[in-house]
């Protein structure tokens, strides 16, 4: 096993190597619009998994993904040359849900934000339901006649 601030090390180091092999080297024309978003290596270094990114549709995204599949052995060829390493990780190439994501939590936000609106408006008019001021105050002493 090897430190794990090491691991960290390797693995953005590969994604920096796989980022620009794709931009400069790989000329698939299925390969869309990518962005490396992250690239994590496991301890024992064996295996490489890096998520992507793709702006467009799903066809886009499907053909992306088989051209990054074709493309891997050259990719791992170049790590393995640029990393130094004994035996160069295995790369798996993960779509990232960061943009579906992003939109899920946004249409939750507008959700609550719609129902906050709505609860301040009915609010807006209402009185309360007991007392005007519900809360204990201390008795006043009264006076005392001797």
């Amino acid at each position: 096993m090897v430190d794990a601030a090491r691991a960290r090390k390797l693995a953005d180091r590969i994604q920096r190597i796989v980022a620009e092999m794709l931009e400069r080297r790989v000329k698939d024309p299925r390969l869309g619009f990518v962005t490396v978003t992250d690239a994590r290596l496991t301890n024992d270094l064996r295996d490489a998994t890096v998520y992507y990114t793709v702006f467009g549709t799903d066809d886009e995204k499907a053909g992306t993904a088989a051209a990054l599949d074709s493309a891997k052995g050259i990719i791992r060829t170049e790590v393995g040359r640029q990393t130094g390493l004994r035996h160069t990780p295995s790369l798996t190439f993960k779509s990232d849900d960061v943009q579906r994501n992003a939109a899920h939590i946004e249409s939750l936000l507008d959700e609550a934000r719609r129902s906050d609106a709505e609860v301040a408006r009915a609010a807006s008019g209402a009185a309360p339901a007991g007392d005007p001021d519900p809360y204990k105050t201390p008795r006043q002493p009264e006076d005392e006649e001797d």
